[in-house]
């Protein structure tokens, strides 16, 4: 949000000095509350260590203690336990069934006022409607969404007016090397289906 922001004011022709009084928001010791800790989320968690955040998180299956310990993680079974303590909450989690609209009302309710929302998962795991009134309302702070749905949204939706959420057009892997990456473990799959060996990225092992 401060980011998007600034850089409006930075380069606004109309800006004629900086405001000494706007702040932004610290990450360094917040609570961060990551709903779905896979790989990613994991990865996730790792970098978060690094700002010496507390790492909350919720998943279908807890983690190893080992791998809770090697980044700080706290398991919490319920999801509205971690959606009531942290401050930042991340969504990464698959789009199936049982994660459609996992965030609607009464989870935004849950939130502190100061929580901002992050989904960098899939657009529909979010009830988008709610969550336009909970950022018009203040129910939370703020919102980052990388995904949104449908993509991209129609120039007159709502949360394209609105000033305490920034929208990205599904960027979070659009680098050279992450495309390269991807695209050299589809064929490694490919091979391996074609040539009867384990395939090495499966969805949904045996």
């Amino acid at each position: 949000m401060y980011l998007h922001t600034g850089c409006q004011i930075a380069v606004s022709p109309d800006t004629k000095y900086f405001a000494v009084d706007w702040l932004g928001v610290e990450v360094t010791r917040a609570t961060l509350g990551i709903i779905g800790m896979g790989s990613i989320g994991y990865k996730v968690a790792q970098r978060a260590r690094a700002f010496n955040m507390r790492i909350l998180y919720h998943n279908r299956n807890q983690r190893r203690k080992e791998e809770e310990e090697a980044v700080g993680a706290h398991y919490c079974a319920k999801m509205e336990d971690l959606l009531q303590q942290s401050d930042f909450v991340m969504l990464i989690v698959n789009l199936t069934p049982e994660t459609h609209k996992l965030i609607g009302k009464k989870e935004l309710g849950l939130m502190k006022p100061t929580a901002i929302l992050i989904n960098i998962s899939r657009g529909a795991v979010i009830d988008q409607d709610a969550l336009v009134e909970a950022l018009q309302n203040k129910v939370i702070r703020a919102a980052a969404l990388d995904v949104t749905y449908p993509e991209p949204l129609p120039r007159d939706h709502p949360l394209l007016n609105l000033n305490n959420v920034i929208i990205t057009p599904h960027i979070g892997t659009a680098t050279v090397q992450a495309i390269r990456m991807m695209a050299e473990e589809a064929i490694a799959n490919m091979l391996a289906v074609l040539n009867d060996q384990p395939i090495p990225s499966e969805v949904f092992p045996k």
